[in-house]
């Protein structure tokens, strides 16, 4: 069995980030890290400092040659499966066959986006069908947009993206429960509201053309916001016995400590707050962290 001080499972911004402080640390350090990033279809990342516009591609391969410079940490294409406690730390199996035992354990996952079987949107996903304004709003502002939405979500989400454009609709895909407020508040702003269920995405490789509806009409559009339902990738967490919170992100406090000793998460797979500058903070705010706990229980 291979033995570490700390496993990192994922290997993206919040996992990498999390490994740069530990390595720094000088503790012996694995990332197990998939390969397949929630952002892996979106052009550029924004709104995070000297990296503004950046692709996430390059943004992650400058960071592993980053991390990798320190000679504690390893990075491999793996899988974790299954993960218990056991003395002296926690005991992972991965899909290559390999047996692993880390002190602590960060679970830096992120999530897995549900999205809907509707024409043309797996393909507009990250391109030109949008999940965060702050994250892409201002390359969209003033232009035709849209926000999929019902109700209450539906009509904040619309509040929200009206700061970007006052060219604005919200699809409701069918019938509207919108309260007569909303629905007057909407008016007021100029932001239509379309119940028509949704036939599918026009889109030009993933850009966004027109969103289709069931009665044959379309609207052309330029961008649409959407929130999606997420899952935690595989059970890790569940697992370990770690709290889930009612909104389905793994529970930590303020230190990304986790309800289980010696188990932390960071990134996506514990807040809503989706961005790179989010994940990379909880990362580093991680790794200190746990080298401090690791201190702790040697240094008495």
């Amino acid at each position: 069995m291979q033995e570490f001080d700390i496993l990192i499972i994922g290997g993206s911004y919040a996992g990498l980030s999390a490994a740069m402080a530990l390595g720094r640390a000088r503790r012996r350090v694995l990332i197990l890290d998939t390969g397949r990033p929630c952002n892996r279809q979106t052009p550029h990342s924004h709104n995070f400092l000297t990296q503004d516009g950046a692709t996430p591609a390059a943004l992650r391969a400058r960071a592993i040659e980053q991390v990798l410079q320190y000679p504690t940490i390893e990075l491999r294409a793996d899988e974790a499966l299954t993960a218990a406690s056991v003395e002296g730390g926690f005991r992972i199996e991965t899909a290559a066959g390999t047996s692993i035992k880390a002190r602590k354990v960060v679970l830096a996952t992120g999530i897995t986006d549900m999205l809907p079987a509707l024409p043309g949107f797996a393909e507009c996903w990250g391109i030109s069908v949008l999940h965060c304004p702050y994250c892409h709003g201002y390359e969209v502002a003033d232009q035709r947009l849209g926000v999929l939405g019902n109700g209450d979500v539906g009509f904040e989400f619309a509040r929200l993206i009206r700061q970007w454009s006052a060219q604005l609709t919200l699809f409701t895909d069918g019938p509207a429960t919108l309260t007569e407020s909303q629905r007057a508040t909407l008016a007021r702003h100029l932001v239509g509201v379309v119940e028509t269920p949704i036939r599918g995405l026009a889109h030009d490789q993933g850009q966004l053309r027109a969103v289709q509806l069931a009665d044959g009409s379309s609207y052309p559009l330029d961008g649409v916001f959407a929130r999606v339902p997420f899952a935690l990738p595989g059970t890790l967490a569940q697992q370990l016995g770690c709290a889930i919170t009612e909104m389905g992100y793994v529970q930590v406090d303020d230190f990304q400590r986790t309800s289980v000793a010696g188990v932390y998460a960071a990134g996506d797979n514990t807040t809503p707050m989706r961005a790179v500058a989010a994940a990379v903070a909880a990362g580093s705010k991680a790794g200190a962290v746990l080298n401090k706990e690791l201190i702790d229980e040697s240094f008495t």
